[in-house]
């Protein structure tokens, strides 16, 4: 689908059900900040577009820690629903219908669905041997299980899989075997399991993944499933268990993994009895509405084989695309509870703005399947210098000016602009693209670019000063209706990643809710209200204190290994710093890249690593007044968004002849306050004795921007 498409596509969404057997956590955030900014879009565009989700709530884990709390699991499920409710709404996820897997309705589907299955001949019984705990009365499942890994000798593993030497194996395998829960040894016991018999799909299920329902990227990934041959999949587990009880087969249960997914569809059954809507329309066909999952790259191959097959063989329709994401790290490393860095949605929500995470996830997301980092010197830098800095900005200098001035009112008729705002609006073919692609990264990259501009206008009218000449009235009112008008632009483009900050402008700008098609007609005689407050700068004092309470959690880290990548700790600083100071004035003018000392000035392979050089269009170039050798370069670095760059090259270029011109850049080099500005990176150059000249690098010809340099 295009942006210019008609708005009377109709879409239901989905993100992975979260278990509610824990808090949510940043990482979670990913992935229902990623669903919900595409579906405001697509609501943002007049489209009908319906996002639900659940608790997933049944299984072993759920069961056990509710024994431990001494309460039923109804009771445990039911207070984590509040929970994870409340923490999405503090991040402003817009599910049009929350629900939870111990249902009604997901008890029917549940049913419905196996019965169907059963009748075609994809189920079938087998004979089982499994770890059986006798002092708690239960089968074990792999992970209640701890042992001696067969294979490395390591201890204290799971029943499935070793932690330390990554191999695979039978629970039955495991060494000096015990259990989990209460530490006595299992024994082997029997018992007759129900399953599915995936292999019953294959071709089905080929054709599939190639037909553009996935990521390439996952298309391939699920090649070596098929090269293995598919298998068959145990759906069931023995009582004791919280779950739903198999139809004809007392104390069989269903395997949690086969009611999650269709907890997506007993959610929207659940929005359609409150609503009047037809579920019916929604599931059971395929040409009045897509139907898109939102999931991590952990569980792609239960959304992607097992999940697809079941909808398949029992007749519902097949979603029209599953959208996998990667993991989070934070500061180059896993999340960690001694480290500090295992940061609840709550922790955060006790120090920072929403908004500041919603928007630093925009700029780094993209449709590949891809790890993101939040790099908390970046989120800091980025934050401040892309919304405070960029955006904020243009209200805040010229609303000022019209409230004071002209009673609030814009001028008569919008002013001369010289095209300016007809190019904004032109623009939103470009961003809408990126936001259907899941492009976010980008469209902030176009949005930002735009912002830019906006301030260039803003600096060129300089209403500050015509607000001191004499007879610059008409001039002051019109330079200012113009910026407004572009903030306006700017902040429609803006409304899908934040939406709280949308809210407020509307109200400043005295507008109705802002729409991708009202974007077009500029305001003009139209009085606003007050300017308020929208958004202050991220003190870095909070995120402190964030990370203070985190690592109060638990007990304090252990010394880190020397030869352990350290992205952006503060040891990690302080390597990136030797980097960048080698060339002497580098730090001043932030222009170049180290020059080579042959036998002095050697640093480790793990300090290089450290240092993230990414592939940059230039995207503008201009003489810095009042400084002889710098140019002030903006550039594109593709999901990581732009940066301004002061670089000592002016000797060497022409602003004019950089533009569009490919460099590298060290972007994650921390943001140096100048008196031009703030420089938020180094561009690489060469130079050396005898050969004159210096020269920026270049890289070939095919290279893109935000590429990592390796």
């Amino acid at each position: 689908m295009t942006p210019s498409d008609s708005s009377n596509r109709r879409l239901l969404v989905t993100s992975a059900l979260p278990y509610a057997n824990g808090s949510i956590h940043l990482g979670h955030l990913v992935e229902y900040i990623q669903t919900d900014i595409w579906v405001r879009f697509h609501k943002l565009m007049g489209r009908e577009c319906l996002y639900v989700c659940a608790d997933d709530t049944h299984g072993t884990p759920i069961m056990i820690r509710a024994q431990r709390e001494g309460i039923p699991p109804e009771e445990l499920v039911a207070r984590m629903r509040t929970e994870h409710q409340r923490d999405f709404a503090g991040f402003n996820i817009g599910f049009d219908n929350y629900h939870s897997t111990h249902s009604p309705e997901n008890r029917a589907l549940a049913e419905e669905i196996y019965l169907r299955l059963r009748q075609d001949g994809h189920i079938r019984t087998a004979s089982v041997r499994q770890a059986y705990c006798e002092k708690d009365g239960m089968f074990l499942p792999d992970r209640f299980i701890r042992g001696i890994c067969p294979s490395c000798g390591a201890a204290d593993q799971y029943g499935d899989a070793c932690e330390s030497c990554s191999a695979t194996y039978a629970p039955t395998d495991l060494k000096e075997a015990r259990c989990a829960v209460c530490g006595s040894s299992p024994v082997a016991r029997d018992s007759d399991h129900f399953f599915f018999k995936l292999a019953d799909f294959e071709t089905f299920l080929k054709y599939w993944i190639r037909s553009g329902a996935i990521q390439e990227q996952m298309a391939n990934k699920l090649d070596e499933w098929f090269l293995a041959g598919l298998k068959d999949w145990d759906i069931s587990r023995d009582g004791p268990y919280f779950g739903f009880e198999i139809p004809d087969a007392p104390n069989k249960f269903f395997y949690v993994w086969l009611d999650a997914p269709i907890g997506y569809m007993a959610s929207t059954r659940h929005l359609c009895d409150r609503t009047g809507r037809d579920f019916d329309e929604i599931w059971r066909r395929d040409d009045r509405f897509e139907v898109h999952h939102f999931i991590g790259k952990d569980i792609y191959y239960f959304h992607t084989l097992f999940w697809p097959a079941m909808l398949h063989g029992a007749g519902f329709r097949l979603p029209t695309a599953v959208h996998a994401h990667g993991f989070l790290t934070i500061n180059g490393q896993k999340m960690s509870k001694s480290r500090g860095s295992f940061l609840n949605a709550r922790s955060y929500l006790d120090h920072l703005d929403p908004e500041y995470l919603r928007y630093y996830y925009a700029a780094k997301l993209s449709s590949r399947v891809e790890d993101l980092d939040l790099n908390l010197e970046d989120f800091t830098s980025r934050v401040n210098s892309d919304m405070v800095g960029k955006v904020v900005n243009i209200a805040s200098r010229t609303a000022g000016f019209l409230r004071n001035r002209f009673g609030g009112k814009l001028a008569p008729v919008y002013p001369e602009d010289g095209g300016l705002f007809d190019r904004f609006v032109a623009h939103g073919e470009e961003i809408a693209r990126h936001y259907e692609e899941r492009e976010f990264g980008k469209a902030m990259g176009a949005v930002m670019r735009l912002a830019e501009e906006a301030n260039r206008y803003v600096e060129q009218q300089s209403p500050w000063e015509l607000a001191k000449k004499e007879g610059a009235e008409a001039a002051l009112q019109a330079s200012c209706s113009v910026a407004l008008n572009l903030f306006k632009v700017l902040m429609t483009y803006l409304k899908p990643v934040l939406p709280a900050m949308a809210d407020k402008v509307e109200a400043f700008l005295n507008v109705p809710p802002l729409s991708w098609e009202n974007r077009v007609a500029p305001l003009a005689d139209h009085e606003i209200g007050e300017f308020k407050h929208l958004m202050a700068r991220v003190d870095p004092k909070k995120i402190e204190a964030m990370l203070t309470a985190a690592r109060g959690e638990s007990p304090p880290p252990p010394p880190a290994p020397a030869a352990a990548p350290a992205t952006q700790t503060k040891g990690a600083a302080k390597s990136v710093e030797k980097v960048k100071t080698a060339d002497s004035g580098a730090a001043k003018s932030a222009p170049a890249a180290a020059e080579s000392h042959p036998g002095g000035g050697e640093i480790e392979i793990p300090q290089f690593s450290q240092v993230d050089l990414r592939v940059a269009r230039i995207v503008a170039a201009e003489s810095v007044e009042g400084a002889d050798k710098l140019l002030k370069l903006t550039l594109d670095v593709g999901a990581l968004g732009t940066r301004t760059v002061f670089a000592g090259i002016k000797s060497a270029y022409a602003p004019d002849a950089l533009a569009g011109r490919l460099t590298v850049v060290v972007a994650n080099l921390k943001p140096r306050k100048m008196k031009f500005g703030l420089s938020e990176g180094m561009v690489l150059a060469a130079s050396g004795e005898g050969v004159g000249g210096l020269f920026l690098l270049q890289p070939d010809a095919g290279a893109e921007p935000g590429m990592r340099i390796k």
